[in-house]
Protein backbone atom coordinates (compact mmCIF):
# COMPACT_ATOMS: atom_id res chain seq x y z
CA UNK A 1 0.00 0.00 0.00
CA UNK A 2 0.96 3.27 -1.04
CA UNK A 3 0.73 5.20 2.63
CA UNK A 4 1.43 1.77 4.60
CA UNK A 5 4.21 2.52 7.06
CA UNK A 6 7.25 -0.08 6.53
CA UNK A 7 7.60 -0.46 9.98
CA UNK A 8 4.20 -1.12 11.85
CA UNK A 9 3.68 1.08 15.43
CA UNK A 10 3.32 -0.96 18.32
CA UNK A 11 0.46 -1.34 20.47
CA UNK A 12 2.50 0.78 23.40
CA UNK A 13 4.27 3.48 20.55
CA UNK A 14 0.47 4.03 19.25
CA UNK A 15 -1.04 4.91 22.27
CA UNK A 16 2.00 7.44 23.11
CA UNK A 17 1.40 9.32 20.17
CA UNK A 18 -2.14 9.52 20.72
CA UNK A 19 -1.29 11.66 24.26
CA UNK A 20 2.02 13.04 22.67
CA UNK A 21 2.15 13.34 18.48
CA UNK A 22 5.23 12.43 17.01
CA UNK A 23 8.21 15.37 17.27
CA UNK A 24 5.94 17.13 19.78
CA UNK A 25 3.41 19.76 20.20
CA UNK A 26 5.18 22.58 18.48
CA UNK A 27 5.70 20.48 15.28
CA UNK A 28 2.21 19.60 15.49
CA UNK A 29 1.46 23.01 15.43
CA UNK A 30 3.55 24.34 13.10
CA UNK A 31 2.14 21.15 10.99
CA UNK A 32 -1.29 22.44 11.54
CA UNK A 33 -0.37 26.09 10.27
CA UNK A 34 1.45 25.29 7.50
CA UNK A 35 -1.94 23.00 6.40
CA UNK A 36 -4.03 25.76 7.11
CA UNK A 37 -2.46 28.75 5.12
CA UNK A 38 -2.18 26.33 2.03
CA UNK A 39 -5.92 26.27 2.00
CA UNK A 40 -7.11 27.79 -1.22
CA UNK A 41 -9.75 30.17 0.20
CA UNK A 42 -10.55 33.47 2.11
CA UNK A 43 -8.88 34.09 5.45
CA UNK A 44 -12.64 35.03 7.17
CA UNK A 45 -13.99 31.54 5.76
CA UNK A 46 -10.99 29.73 7.03
CA UNK A 47 -10.94 31.22 10.10
CA UNK A 48 -14.81 30.65 10.47
CA UNK A 49 -13.49 26.80 9.96
CA UNK A 50 -11.27 27.24 12.65
CA UNK A 51 -14.34 28.96 14.92
CA UNK A 52 -16.36 25.62 14.29
CA UNK A 53 -13.87 23.27 14.11
CA UNK A 54 -11.92 24.49 17.63
CA UNK A 55 -15.67 25.19 19.46
CA UNK A 56 -17.07 21.80 18.47
CA UNK A 57 -13.99 19.94 21.30
CA UNK A 58 -15.56 21.70 24.24
CA UNK A 59 -19.35 19.92 24.19
CA UNK A 60 -19.65 16.07 24.76
CA UNK A 61 -19.96 14.66 21.36
CA UNK A 62 -17.07 12.38 21.65
CA UNK A 63 -16.62 10.48 18.56
CA UNK A 64 -18.86 12.57 16.34
CA UNK A 65 -16.33 15.59 16.92
CA UNK A 66 -15.37 15.94 13.05
CA UNK A 67 -18.56 15.39 11.61
CA UNK A 68 -20.33 18.26 13.82
CA UNK A 69 -16.99 20.09 12.94
CA UNK A 70 -17.85 20.18 9.06
CA UNK A 71 -21.50 20.69 9.72
CA UNK A 72 -21.17 23.68 11.96
CA UNK A 73 -18.78 25.15 9.22
CA UNK A 74 -20.90 24.54 6.28
CA UNK A 75 -23.83 26.09 8.22
CA UNK A 76 -21.36 28.87 8.77
CA UNK A 77 -20.30 29.03 5.60
CA UNK A 78 -16.67 28.76 6.55
CA UNK A 79 -13.56 26.26 5.23
CA UNK A 80 -14.68 22.55 6.40
CA UNK A 81 -11.32 21.16 6.14
CA UNK A 82 -10.06 24.25 8.37
CA UNK A 83 -13.10 23.28 11.08
CA UNK A 84 -11.48 19.11 10.97
CA UNK A 85 -8.19 20.63 11.84
CA UNK A 86 -9.37 22.83 14.10
CA UNK A 87 -10.96 19.49 15.81
CA UNK A 88 -7.14 18.25 16.83
CA UNK A 89 -7.67 20.58 19.94
CA UNK A 90 -9.07 17.84 21.60
CA UNK A 91 -6.68 15.03 22.17
CA UNK A 92 -5.84 13.03 26.11
CA UNK A 93 -4.18 15.98 26.94
CA UNK A 94 -6.57 18.61 26.64
CA UNK A 95 -9.96 16.98 27.31
CA UNK A 96 -9.53 16.10 30.63
CA UNK A 97 -8.88 19.43 31.46
CA UNK A 98 -11.36 20.36 29.06
CA UNK A 99 -14.36 18.35 30.94
CA UNK A 100 -12.88 19.33 34.04
CA UNK A 101 -13.80 22.83 33.60
CA UNK A 102 -17.01 22.05 31.93
CA UNK A 103 -18.70 20.13 34.39
CA UNK A 104 -17.90 22.57 37.12
CA UNK A 105 -18.99 25.59 35.36
CA UNK A 106 -22.09 23.97 34.57
CA UNK A 107 -23.13 23.04 37.88
CA UNK A 108 -22.17 26.40 39.03
CA UNK A 109 -24.72 27.73 35.75
CA UNK A 110 -27.60 25.37 36.77
CA UNK A 111 -27.57 25.90 40.42
CA UNK A 112 -26.56 22.11 41.51
CA UNK A 113 -25.26 21.35 44.68
CA UNK A 114 -21.87 19.01 44.64
CA UNK A 115 -19.66 18.39 41.31
CA UNK A 116 -18.24 15.49 39.35
CA UNK A 117 -14.23 14.24 39.31
CA UNK A 118 -13.03 13.45 36.39
CA UNK A 119 -12.84 9.18 37.63
CA UNK A 120 -16.13 9.46 38.11
CA UNK A 121 -17.02 11.46 34.95
CA UNK A 122 -15.25 9.07 32.24
CA UNK A 123 -16.99 6.10 33.99
CA UNK A 124 -20.17 7.38 33.67
CA UNK A 125 -19.80 7.83 29.93
CA UNK A 126 -18.78 4.41 29.91
CA UNK A 127 -21.28 3.21 31.75
CA UNK A 128 -23.59 5.42 29.82
CA UNK A 129 -22.49 3.80 26.65
CA UNK A 130 -22.81 0.48 27.66
CA UNK A 131 -26.38 0.83 29.11
CA UNK A 132 -27.27 2.38 25.95
CA UNK A 133 -25.33 -0.39 23.51
CA UNK A 134 -27.56 -2.79 26.07
CA UNK A 135 -31.01 -1.06 25.39
CA UNK A 136 -30.38 -1.09 21.48
CA UNK A 137 -29.81 -4.64 21.44
CA UNK A 138 -33.17 -5.34 23.61
CA UNK A 139 -34.82 -4.29 20.85
CA UNK A 140 -34.17 -7.07 19.03
CA UNK A 141 -33.82 -9.79 21.50
CA UNK A 142 -36.12 -10.96 24.13
CA UNK A 143 -33.67 -8.72 27.10
CA UNK A 144 -35.21 -5.51 28.86
CA UNK A 145 -34.49 -2.02 28.36
CA UNK A 146 -33.42 -0.01 31.43
CA UNK A 147 -33.58 4.03 31.25
CA UNK A 148 -32.80 4.59 35.18
CA UNK A 149 -29.23 4.93 34.91
CA UNK A 150 -29.18 7.55 31.59
CA UNK A 151 -31.82 9.11 32.89
CA UNK A 152 -29.71 9.50 36.17
CA UNK A 153 -26.79 10.25 33.80
CA UNK A 154 -28.49 12.63 31.59
CA UNK A 155 -29.44 15.09 34.31
CA UNK A 156 -25.99 14.26 36.66
CA UNK A 157 -23.61 14.25 33.90
CA UNK A 158 -24.38 15.11 30.28
CA UNK A 159 -26.43 18.26 30.73
CA UNK A 160 -24.62 20.26 33.30
CA UNK A 161 -21.44 19.34 31.03
CA UNK A 162 -22.85 21.05 28.37
CA UNK A 163 -24.39 23.86 29.35
CA UNK A 164 -20.49 24.32 30.95
CA UNK A 165 -18.81 23.69 27.99
CA UNK A 166 -20.74 26.39 26.12
CA UNK A 167 -18.93 29.74 27.56
CA UNK A 168 -15.55 28.07 27.71
CA UNK A 169 -16.26 26.77 23.82
CA UNK A 170 -17.45 30.54 22.51
CA UNK A 171 -14.42 32.11 24.38
CA UNK A 172 -11.85 30.10 22.59
CA UNK A 173 -12.91 29.38 19.65
CA UNK A 174 -13.53 33.41 19.27
CA UNK A 175 -9.86 34.01 20.63
CA UNK A 176 -8.31 31.41 17.67
CA UNK A 177 -10.67 32.96 15.05
CA UNK A 178 -9.11 36.41 15.67
CA UNK A 179 -5.94 35.35 15.85
CA UNK A 180 -6.28 33.03 12.52
CA UNK A 181 -7.99 36.08 10.80
CA UNK A 182 -5.58 38.80 10.47
CA UNK A 183 -2.58 36.01 9.94
CA UNK A 184 -4.03 34.71 7.23
CA UNK A 185 -4.75 37.97 5.91
CA UNK A 186 -1.34 39.25 6.15
CA UNK A 187 0.34 35.54 5.31
CA UNK A 188 -2.10 35.97 2.12
CA UNK A 189 -1.57 39.23 1.14
CA UNK A 190 2.39 38.54 1.70
CA UNK A 191 2.21 35.60 -0.36
CA UNK A 192 0.54 37.59 -3.12
CA UNK A 193 2.92 40.47 -3.06
CA UNK A 194 5.56 38.25 -3.60
CA UNK A 195 4.09 36.51 -6.39
CA UNK A 196 3.53 39.60 -8.21
CA UNK A 197 7.72 40.49 -7.59
CA UNK A 198 8.53 36.88 -9.14
CA UNK A 199 6.07 37.85 -12.54
CA UNK A 200 8.13 40.96 -12.46
CA UNK A 201 11.24 39.74 -12.31
CA UNK A 202 9.94 37.05 -14.87
CA UNK A 203 9.06 39.28 -17.65
CA UNK A 204 12.10 41.72 -17.54
CA UNK A 205 14.45 38.24 -17.85
CA UNK A 206 12.20 37.19 -20.95
CA UNK A 207 12.22 41.15 -21.83
CA UNK A 208 16.34 40.75 -21.89
CA UNK A 209 16.71 37.94 -23.51
CA UNK A 210 14.73 39.09 -26.49
CA UNK A 211 16.08 42.41 -26.82
CA UNK A 212 14.85 45.53 -26.95
CA UNK A 213 11.07 44.84 -27.80
CA UNK A 214 8.11 44.84 -25.71
CA UNK A 215 7.61 42.30 -23.02
CA UNK A 216 6.09 39.04 -23.51
CA UNK A 217 2.81 38.89 -21.43
CA UNK A 218 2.83 35.76 -19.89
Amino acid sequence: MVFKRRTPLTWMAWAKVQVYPAGGFKRATIYLWHRLRRLPDPPHRIARGVFAGTFVNFPPIFGLQMLAAAGMAWAMRGNVLAAVLGTFLSNPVTTPIIAAVSIKLGYWMLGMPGTVGLNELFSAFGMAGGELWHNFLAIFGPGETHWTGLANFWHRIYWPYTVGSILPGIATSLAFYWLTLPTLTAYQALRRRRLAARIVALRKKVAAKEGDGPPINL
